[in-house]
């Protein structure tokens, strides 16, 4: 069976990895005689990231490199390599080589098998502190819970997407994007395969914990009302206890008259209800930004310069964004 192979990798500043992972990546494609694209995506590099991949491409016609106007983030300059990828089957990868790419030819044989999606499972995650481990098992089983979308957990973004898959994705409109929810939302057939996880090959991580915790934050405001729900139920909550309050208080007035309260119990209350107002209005304020960034409809990413992208491709991205 003949077909295409993309790959889309996303780089920020991965000058230390380039080179290794341009040999290793091709290693393996060489090796099982695939016909394949390799879409490298510089998503705003203050390093040589760019320079270094002009340099492959102009000796590999199957490099293709996209350079984004500035740093866009992760999921976006993702979904910049999915828009150029011309493939029959696309594979998104990290260009850190946590995800071995030894694992792409159990990839295809599960595709030719059948299956539209298939989507790589950590069983294990080296390089990582233990912190960053429990929050990322907290965080998938929270979002499992909360949503109705069946989101893998311990599962990235290294998967194999058949075109109609990335065709899918390709058209969903939103410009907060939640890539494994929306690989999830799209449906198709899927399954996994189980891997172990490498730590970095060089470099340092651009994900701090402020940064995943805005990740999760965008996750889970981009496939769940649970947090408004919440906010509702914490309030009404409150309610409760402040009528049953306000009845105690009224029999032990009738009964013992009506001393002063004291001031530690009542600002105590003051700065709980305050808290909780804050916490509600600050829920609804996420989601009321993120109302307001789609309504502007700005493209999701502008390209400075592509290379070896074909004329084709290049005329289509210009339909897309043709004001």
């Amino acid at each position: 069976m003949e077909f295409k192979m993309s790959l889309v990798v996303p780089m920020y500043n991965e000058i230390d990895n380039v080179d290794f992972f341009y040999e290793r990546i091709s290693e393996v494609l060489n090796k099982n005689n695939y016909d394949y694209e390799i879409i490298c995506i510089n998503d705003g590099s203050k390093d040589n990231t760019h320079a270094r991949l002009k340099e492959i491409a102009s000796t590999d016609h199957r490099i293709k490199v996209i350079d984004l106007s500035r740093n866009f983030g992760k999921e976006i300059a993702m979904s910049a390599g999915l828009k150029y990828s011309r493939g029959d089957i696309v594979i998104p990868i990290d260009a850190d080589l946590q995800d071995p790419p030894e694992l792409i030819p159990s990839m295809v044989e599960k595709w030719q098998e059948g299956y539209d999606v298939v989507y790589a499972t950590r069983i294990k995650r080296d390089g990582e502190t233990f912190i960053k481990k429990v929050t990322a098992s907290f965080f998938y089983k929270f979002i499992r819970r909360i949503t109705k979308i069946d989101i893998p957990a311990d599962t990235g973004d290294f998967r194999l997407m058949s075109r109609q898959v990335v065709n899918a994705v390709n058209n969903l409109p939103e410009s907060h994007r939640f890539m494994k929810g929306l690989f999830s939302w799209v449906g198709f057939k899927q399954t996994s395969i189980s891997y172990l996880r490498d730590a970095r090959f060089a470099g340092k991580t651009s994900f701090n914990y402020w940064k995943l915790w805005n990740f999760a934050i965008e996750g889970i405001t981009s496939f769940s009302f649970a947090p408004l729900q919440l906010a509702m139920y914490l309030g009404f909550i409150v309610s409760i206890f402040a009528l049953i309050r306000a009845f105690f208080l009224m029999i032990n007035t009738l009964i013992y008259g009506n001393p002063v309260p004291g001031y530690p119990s009542l600002m105590v209350t003051v700065l709980f209800l305050g808290g909780v107002q804050l916490i509600t209005i600050g829920i609804i304020g996420e989601y009321i930004g993120r109302v307001y960034g789609e309504s502007k409809r700005r493209p999701l990413f502008l390209v400075r310069e592509t290379i070896n992208i074909d004329i084709e491709a290049q005329q289509q991205e210009k339909e897309l964004y043709k004001l």
